[in-house]
């Protein structure tokens, strides 16, 4: 995250297993669509762009990986149009404890209550996805958390 990044979501989560596990999490989506998103047009690899599905929603998102720090870091720009926005994942090995993982969302831009609204739900989401991930790779069980978040019922 950069100095200049003023306005930011972050979520943050110890997850029992080694570091390449955890890092392997977010870039093999066939890991990845067990606790996130439903389907992905590839790994993610520096330079390369991957888009990114939930089909329960029928939302697609292009995610454009700028930076791979094996085990360390992974650095995406995501969003639509005018919406785009920067996501920083940061591994910390903890040993046998497990890792530590981070994730900032930052780049909001907008009027007081687009920044609040887009914070929130950041913040929200990546909680979430942490939470799905510890309980998938800790324990093998997909909690179906993102799936579950906005059941279409609600719009009945």
């Amino acid at each position: 995250m950069t100095k200049e990044t003023k306005y930011y979501a972050k979520a943050e989560m110890l997850i029992r297993k080694p570091i390449e596990h955890v890092f392997q999490a977010f870039i093999n989506p066939e890991i990845t669509t067990k606790f996130w998103f439903t389907k992905s047009s590839g790994k993610l690899e520096e330079g390369k762009e991957t888009e990114w599905t939930w089909e329960m929603y029928n939302h697609s998102i292009l995610v454009r990986t700028k930076t791979i720090e094996r085990n360390k870091k992974i650095i995406i720009e995501w969003g639509n149009y005018d919406e785009i926005s920067t996501v920083e994942w940061t591994f910390k090995n903890l040993g046998e404890v497990g890792t530590f993982v981070s994730i900032v969302n930052s780049g909001f831009q907008g009027e007081t209550e687009k920044l609040i609204s887009q914070i929130r739900d950041s913040t929200e989401g990546f909680t979430l996805v942490l939470a799905g991930l510890k309980a998938y790779l800790e324990h093998n069980i997909q909690l179906n958390l993102v799936f579950d978040r906005f059941p279409k019922e609600l719009n009945e």
